[in-house]
């Protein structure tokens, strides 16, 4: 499959490929890209005129859908499994802005408990002077 996104990389979500080349891209036909837009699977954009559009995150999903019914899933297994990387990818972000928001947490608590530190060798004098 071509891919005209950076390796790491969100895909485009610009839709700029009319079915026959999104057919190719993702090495399928036509009318199986119909398909699978009638089973929820994808959701091209459309023109005006009611053409379909795909983008590059259209054409990675169809490369996903393809990838999965060639392991044996069907529809409505590729589907589901669609539905549940989405969840996670999902998780995984919220996951990854709690972290960040935990971490943040903990340096300010840090700098908020050291200035209420005696540092040690202060600590020694202090101690040796009530002797």
């Amino acid at each position: 499959m071509a891919s005209s996104h950076a390796p790491g990389s969100e895909p485009s979500r610009q839709a700029v490929y009319v079915i026959s080349v999104a057919a190719e891209l993702a090495g399928c036909h036509p009318q199986t890209l119909r398909i699978y837009e009638r089973k929820g699977l994808v959701s091209p954009s459309r023109t005006g005129g009611g053409s379909r559009l795909y983008s590059d995150a259209d054409i990675a999903a169809l490369s996903r859908i393809t990838s999965l019914t060639a392991d044996g899933l069907t529809l409505a297994g590729v589907k589901r499994v669609l539905e549940l990387e989405a969840q996670v990818a999902k998780l995984q972000a919220q996951l990854s802005h709690l972290e960040t928001e935990a971490t943040n947490a903990l340096k300010a608590a840090k700098r908020e408990h050291r200035r209420d530190l005696v540092p040690l060798s202060q600590e020694i004098t202090l101690y040796r002077k009530r002797r």
